[in-house]
């Protein structure tokens, strides 16, 4: 039986694969728990759509991202933290904080994803914050004050 996957199925198939499985695996498990559904030609006309509007929303995704990355370029951002008489920070600074306040600051949606931060930030002053989207790279600085 040949079947559209809607969600992956390990070591079967991955999310609008078309596929040929077995009949009973199809008709007792993929179905029944809406793993996926026969592939009639309506069906697999509107996976063709489906896939367009997809592909279509990524492109502009990737181009929003591409010009928040223009916009952030050698901005700078202050976050506050408290730390102890030695500059040492009590919490680390992870890439879920700088995303936040990028946003909070700069009206920047960027993804964890896309910051290239090593290690967390453990200590207070300026720090260089690359990030990288589809090969292009751009930083900004963050400044850690201390509360």
């Amino acid at each position: 039986m040949k079947v559209i996957f809607l969600q992956d199925v390990p070591r079967v198939g991955k999310k609008y694969d078309i596929k040929e499985v077995n009949d009973g695996y199809a008709v007792n498990f993929l179905l029944p728990r809406k793993l996926a559904e026969t592939a009639t030609p309506k069906a697999i006309a509107e996976l063709e759509k489906r896939k367009k509007s997809i592909a279509i929303e990524r492109e502009v995704q990737e181009s929003l991202l591409l010009k928040n990355l223009e916009e952030i370029k050698g901005k700078t951002i202050t976050l506050k933290a408290k730390t102890d008489e030695k500059g040492h920070l009590f919490a680390q600074i992870h890439k879920k904080e700088i995303v936040e306040a990028m946003k909070a600051q700069n009206h920047a949606d960027i993804g964890e994803e896309f910051i290239a931060l090593e290690k967390p930030i453990k200590e207070t002053g300026e720090h260089e914050i690359p990030i990288s989207i589809k090969g292009k790279k751009s930083s900004f600085k963050l400044i850690v004050e201390k509360i």
